[in-house]
């Protein structure tokens, strides 16, 4: 087919995708937690494409917090900084970071008509959405704080890194999650910048990279690393083959280097935490698209060693998706469900567990960096939201902690994805629409000053 007529065809494709719009016939609320109402799936010819156009945060202006709290931008004019991780000393370090090129990026050819203009198309919403930048590649390093809340010093940490993602200290060596692989340097209290290169410890599963984002955590007792890795597709249409050690989570062992599959059938996990009750590992999860808005809603849940979550064959336990051939009862008959659904179409990224230095409700829960739909109408997400928990379960709805980033036209002031506690127990959110690391403090407790300044 010839190039124009291409054109044609992805300028038709785009329209619709941007005009065509299913309602949500259930109430948000019914997709949320233990128990979630699981509607009968639907499917179109062009799925629910709704996309909060990306415009940024107005000057003067920033999202909102419940009462008792102040919202301060701690960095600002940031690379897409999209995880953040906090040091023994203090220091914060964020990836600034988006998906590295896909293999296929460049291929137009008739065999791949559709293939091409699906990517082609979805690099567009993408550019709407504020999600097609190009990737910094690199970490940089906020120390101290001022009396308004900002960060005190910044340098670039470390570049030319490959899609960093998670970091991880673990004794002198920092290991940092590219798309790729998992690499490490050395690391002394302190440094400021680090010129190493970095060595490779293990491959991760890469190619298309449908998803790209790889988090990284220790175990408490520093000996094992936990990895996730993202489907390359939504329901494995790419071919399974290529989904060989995907949508899973690895654990790599720091001295041997050997690794083995933790835990699978986990779409795309992205937060891990370990939940300090009970020291479990608890991951968020973004489930499939396209079959409804309704469906079939992301996920927070504890991970079991062995466990097989349902992807791409099933969701939440037995729910065949009649979508995935060929069908494989054997797998769904191992599926188990997730501890708590968050809502349909959230994309839920960051995760961490809230300490006493917050006061009550937000002392014992996770809060959770919902990135925001593009398969929904009405929107979901854009905000951080905060689940309690009672004995290392989740207790409760979710309780809105940061909003705003949607304005009133329902444009994407910005997009929460990393959050984490500050040494002072202050909440930090990236927000990689609006290039902001923003910093959630209690009014009742003065900024302490970091003494390695």
């Amino acid at each position: 087919m010839a190039l124009k007529y291409k054109i044609l065809v992805l300028m038709f494709l785009v329209v619709m995708l941007t005009s065509y719009k299913i309602s949500s016939k259930s109430s948000f609320e019914a997709g949320v937690g233990p128990n979630p109402h699981l509607p009968e799936p639907t499917t179109t010819l062009i799925p629910t494409i709704k996309i909060a156009e990306a415009v940024g945060w107005p000057a003067a202006t920033a999202p909102s917090a419940p009462p008792g709290f102040q919202v301060t931008a701690f960095a600002r004019d940031l690379a897409h900084p999209r995880w953040l991780y906090t040091m023994p000393n203090g220091d914060i370090l964020v990836a600034e970071s988006n998906r590295p090129p896909k293999p296929t990026d460049n291929q137009a050819n008739d065999s791949g008509l559709y293939a091409w203009i699906r990517g082609k198309a979805q690099s567009i919403l993408m550019g709407r959405a504020g999600a097609n930048v190009s990737s910094a590649n690199q970490i940089t390093l906020l120390r101290g704080i001022t009396p308004e809340g900002t960060a005190k010093l910044r340098s670039v940490f470390m570049k030319d890194l490959m899609s960093p993602f998670g970091m991880a200290l673990v004794g002198n060596e920092l290991y940092i999650a590219n798309a790729d692989a998992v690499v490490k340097v050395p690391y002394s209290d302190g440094q400021t910048e680090i010129n190493t290169v970095p060595v490779k410890v293990t491959d991760l599963p890469a190619g298309i990279n449908h998803h790209w984002t790889k988090n990284i955590i220790a175990s408490t007792d520093g000996k094992k690393l936990f990895v996730t890795v993202g489907s390359n597709s939504n329901i494995g249409e790419n071919g399974l083959e290529i989904e060989e050690g995907r949508a899973a989570i690895w654990e790599i062992d720091i001295q041997t280097k050997e690794k083995r599959l933790y835990a699978s059938g986990l779409r795309n996990p992205n937060g891990l935490a370990w939940e300090p009750e009970t020291n479990t590992l608890w991951t968020v999860v973004n489930e499939r698209d396209e079959i409804g808005n309704d469906l079939v809603p992301d996920y927070l849940t504890s991970v079991k060693d062995g466990a097989f979550y349902g992807w791409p064959w099933s969701y939440f336990g037995a729910h065949v998706d009649s979508r995935v051939k060929p069908p494989r009862p054997d797998k769904v008959a191992k599926a188990i469900a997730p501890d708590y659904a968050l809502g349909t179409h959230v994309a839920p990224l960051g995760l961490t567990f809230s300490s006493n230095s917050m006061p009550s409700p937000f002392d014992k829960g996770a809060f959770i960096g919902e990135h925001g739909s593009w398969n929904r109408d009405p929107l979901a997400g854009y905000k951080v939201v905060f689940v309690p928990f009672n004995n290392g379960k989740p207790n409760g709805m979710p309780i809105d902690f940061l909003t705003g980033f949607l304005n009133a036209k329902e444009e994407a002031q910005g997009r929460p994805v990393g959050v984490i506690l500050d040494k002072t127990g202050s909440l930090l959110v990236a927000d990689d629409v609006g290039n902001i690391v923003w910093r959630v403090s209690p009014i009742e407790t003065p900024h302490k000053v970091h003494t390695n300044e």
